[in-house]
């Protein structure tokens, strides 16, 4: 091999917020925050309370590697602390709130942080947790008597250390609905290729002239790496805190003229029903990434019929950094047609994208066919693909790499993968595959369905039979004949469920329907 002779200069989380501010320093950073006004800032002052941020945590002694835990929302306090705690060489963990307390404390326990830093709503659940959290010295929070005053003193200019690109750098766990949270550790190479891939035209196609609002979570996966491709691209950011209703996303749309947003659908349900209900456009939005579950084809109907906003699907997983497929257009399904091309864009979860590879397997593990139909299970691998568990021994993927997801898919001829169901979801009924997803897809474009989830429970002839639960719109009438007279000419006969119940549908604390807790709920409805 004869060496390249190029400057070895490691991909740093710090090399982001550096551009940022010296390119796009004047670009606006708007956060609501809870209980306080709207926060207004720009790249330079959130590189300068970063590097703040920084100096205090080594003023507590924090050296590289130690773990920061956040309880926080979408806020500007817990957007600094994406550069502050990796910058420094630390790694930042992302709790999640919206875990029951014994997953919360297990998640901080078992990353072994030193730091809790928490928004001000945050305060019960953290009186809970601490006497259970067993290595945390220092509870802050996020506020300007707490956080703010603590970084005050501190330098606003930082000469951030040069890190091992290799280095962890953000700590992320899996919802944990089946057995224990694991722990997916983030490298800064693994952040930095994928802020830079996510940006790219095919995929999330971020400009300086875009203004982001993540309604993805920041402490989910790392809202999607949005904070990295945004600030990569000199994106304004706007920032709703926790409050995701459709005023208050409406609101901040037409203030901060967003063009961009992204989130899972319950979401958006809530966003469309809203602007039905007021009768207002949807502004300046744009375009809108949807993921979490699969895309009602009513939703992103009405989206780009009515108001003109581009939906786009998107898949990944915490292991995957987490952008692993888009619904982007190419030349070649433009060439097929607006109506080909849209329900193509429609109803798959997305193209390959730079840095992730795909393959498809049967139950022996053979690589199957991209021809749209053969379906079997998805199995990744990439530089953004987890490659082991944090804290555990066995790792996570074969000897070659590939790290099943637990998804069932098909590949189609354009390069376009379509989830079916995750093997655990898929129902067997009589000796024949149901796809849960499916039928859902179809439910929920039923005139007053909020959202809809399909399980598959015992059945004393048929092995597994169909359930479907349905939550309805605020004020909407709907009864069992209603949703059953919609789906007759449109599913296959024997995929009818069994039984339509009228029920609030639980979710994950990542927001995607909770088909174990559903299955817990009504699993012996049929039994007779």
């Amino acid at each position: 091999m004869y060496p390249g002779l190029m400057q070895q200069t490691p991909l740093n989380i710090s090399k982001i917020i550096e551009y940022a501010a010296l390119a796009h320093g004047s670009t606006e950073i708007v956060s609501k925050n809870v209980e306080e006004p709207i926060w207004r800032s720009d790249y330079a002052g959130v590189a300068a309370r970063a590097a703040q941020g920084a100096h205090w945590l080594a003023s507590l002694g924090i050296k590289a590697g130690d773990r920061i835990s956040s309880l926080a929302w979408n806020n500007h306090r817990h957007f600094e602390l994406f550069f502050a705690v990796p910058g420094m060489g630390a790694v930042l963990h992302t709790a999640n709130p919206r875990l029951p307390d014994d997953q919360m404390i297990y998640t901080i326990n078992h990353a072994q942080s030193r730091v809790l830093l928490f928004d001000r709503n945050m305060a019960e659940i953290v009186a809970r947790l601490k006497p259970h959290l067993v290595t945390i010295e220092h509870f802050v929070m996020l506020c300007p008597e707490g956080y703010d005053a603590a970084i005050a003193p501190f330098p606003a200019q930082i000469d951030w250390p040069v890190l091992d690109e290799n280095a962890g750098a953000f700590l992320c766990y899996t919802s944990g609905t089946t057995g224990d949270p694991k722990g997916v550790l983030y490298s800064h190479r693994s952040v930095v290729l994928h802020g830079l891939a996510a940006g790219l035209s095919g995929a999330l196609g971020f400009s300086a002239f875009d203004v982001i609002m993540p309604c993805q979570s920041l402490y989910h996966a790392t809202a999607w790496g949005l904070p990295f491709a945004g600030a990569i691209n000199g994106a304004k950011f706007v920032l709703p805190c926790d409050k995701f209703d459709g005023a208050s996303l409406q609101a901040l749309i037409k203030a901060e003229g967003v063009t961009f947003s992204g989130g899972v659908p319950t979401i958006w349900t809530m966003y469309l029903d809203h602007l039905a209900r007021t009768g207002e456009t949807a502004g300046t939005l744009e375009r809108v990434v949807i993921a979490g579950s699969a895309v009602p084809r009513a939703m992103a109907e009405t989206f780009q019929k009515t108001y003109g906003v581009k939906v786009r699907q998107m898949w990944g997983m915490t292991e995957t950094s987490p952008l692993g497929v888009i619904a982007t257009p190419t030349p070649r399904i433009a060439a097929l047609g607006e109506d080909e091309m849209d329900e193509i864009i429609w109803t798959r979860q997305g193209r390959i994208q730079f840095g992730i590879e795909l393959r498809i397997v049967d139950e022996d593990g053979k690589p199957l066919p991209h021809d749209g139909e053969s379906s079997g299970a998805l199995h990744v691998r990439g530089p953004g693909v987890v490659d082991r568990f944090f804290r555990s021994d066995p790792p996570a993927c074969d000897a070659d790499g590939w790290f099943d997801t637990g998804d069932i898919c098909t590949i189609d001829g354009h390069g376009f993968m379509r989830i079916t169901d995750r093997k655990k979801d898929v129902i067997k009924s009589g000796g024949e595959w149901i796809s849960s997803i499916d039928i859902e897809n179809i439910a929920v474009a039923c005139p007053g369905v909020k959202v809809a989830a399909v399980a598959g429970v015992f059945h004393p002839k048929w092995e597994e039979r169909p359930i479907l639960i349905i939550e309805p719109l605020d004020g909407a009438q709907l009864t069992e004949a209603d949703v059953k007279a919609f789906l007759e000419p449109r599913i296959i006969k024997w995929w009818m469920p069994d039984r339509i119940i009228f029920d609030t549908v639980p979710l994950t604390a990542t927001g995607k329907i909770d088909k174990k807790a559903i299955r817990g709920r009504y699993g012996d409805v049929l039994r007779g």
